[in-house]
């Protein structure tokens, strides 16, 4: 709480996690919504202030788009013969809030007739906020069910390693080093290139993940061996071993919970990574697939030059990955001193 950089981080990322899971009703549209006239529109002009110069409640125009010849290029231009008033809670359409209860009701918008584009439209007419938030729930729930399957791997591997030593730790760490010597991102891109072009996008997703945890887990492994080493020395473990607790209890009961600090630093500083390497592989085509939306995808059509000089709107979902991160690592950081013992910091 002192620390006021680590404190915005965590409002950031909580902003963004709240968001997501209430993405349905805060998005204006769903994520299917498409409308092909309003292809790369920019984002919807919000008024507070009428054609007489008196405030007035907030209200939007919808564009009209029209071809200019001489630039050879479509302009989008306000159609001011109807406002469109900006409400909350306005009637749009379904969805079930949570996935549960079924809901018609979003926070913001306008009548069904206007639209309302924070921040713009992609080439299919899509609106970008709210794929944002439906892509955010991928690009950031990825590093956490990642973490799920390889922690436990790594944890239970470099125990038993550490514990028994001898032949048997040489083998699992030399095991281990191997894993870790495969270059992850490009064993990552074979083997996203090799998959079935008909797999759907949660196939995908599921399977980026578990690709993940069988990279990651050998460092992990490797470094808790090396704190297990140290604490199978303590009194405590010997006292254990002394009244006759078989091996497997005493590496889960009393050596494994002795690494708490440690796990969860790691796990914290371990999320980016991996929200990186998902929007790396989305980004590249080779991870989630369209229509579906994940921050890499999205991000994937700001790569052309014509789009990042007039279409910047296209760019947040990059702005937004180096947010996550950029908080991900704030946040890891002073966890890591707060649980640090040997650290000064009070």
């Amino acid at each position: 709480m002192r620390d006021k950089f680590t404190l915005i981080a965590f409002i950031i990322l909580f902003v963004i996690y709240f968001s997501l899971l209430f993405a349905d009703f805060i998005a204006p549209y769903s994520k299917d919504f498409s409308d092909r006239n309003m292809s790369y529109a920019p984002p919807s002009k919000i008024f507070t202030i009428n054609e007489n110069g008196k405030f007035s409640l907030p209200y939007t125009y919808t564009y009209k788009r029209e071809f200019d010849p001489e630039a050879m290029q479509v302009d989008y231009k306000l159609d001011r013969s109807q406002k469109y008033y900006v409400k909350l809670f306005v009637r749009g359409e379904k969805y079930k809030f949570l996935g549960l209860i079924p809901c018609s009701r979003h926070l913001i918008g306008v009548t069904p007739e206007g639209r309302l584009y924070l921040l713009g439209t992609d080439i299919n007419g899509r609106d970008v906020f709210s794929r944002i938030l439906f892509g955010g729930r991928i690009s950031m729930t990825i590093g956490f069910l990642a973490l799920f399957v390889l922690f436990p791997i790594g944890l239970l591997y470099g125990g038993v390693s550490g514990y028994f030593g001898g032949k048997v730790d040489m083998l699992m760490m030399r095991f281990a080093e191997a894993v870790m010597s495969i270059p992850s991102f490009y064993l990552l891109i074979i083997l996203a290139a090799i998959l079935p072009s008909n797999m759907t996008s949660i196939q995908r997703f599921i399977l980026i993940i578990i690709i993940l945890a069988l990279i990651g887990w050998a460092g992990f492994a490797r470094v808790v061996r090396g704190m297990v080493l140290s604490i199978k020395t303590q009194e405590f473990v010997q006292s254990a071993q002394a009244i006759g607790a078989s091996r497997l209890r005493i590496i889960i009961k009393h050596i494994l919970p002795q690494t708490t600090s440690y796990v969860i630093v790691a796990m914290t500083l371990s999320v980016p990574s991996y929200i990186l390497a998902e929007s790396g592989l989305s980004f590249l085509g080779l991870g989630i697939q369209q229509p579906d939306a994940s921050w890499g995808n999205m991000l994937k059509e700001a790569q052309e030059y014509i789009n990042i000089l007039y279409r910047p709107w296209l760019l947040m979902p990059g702005f937004l990955i180096f947010i996550a991160v950029l908080s991900f690592n704030l946040v890891g950081d002073t966890i890591r001193d707060v649980l640090d013992p040997k650290s000064k910091v009070r």
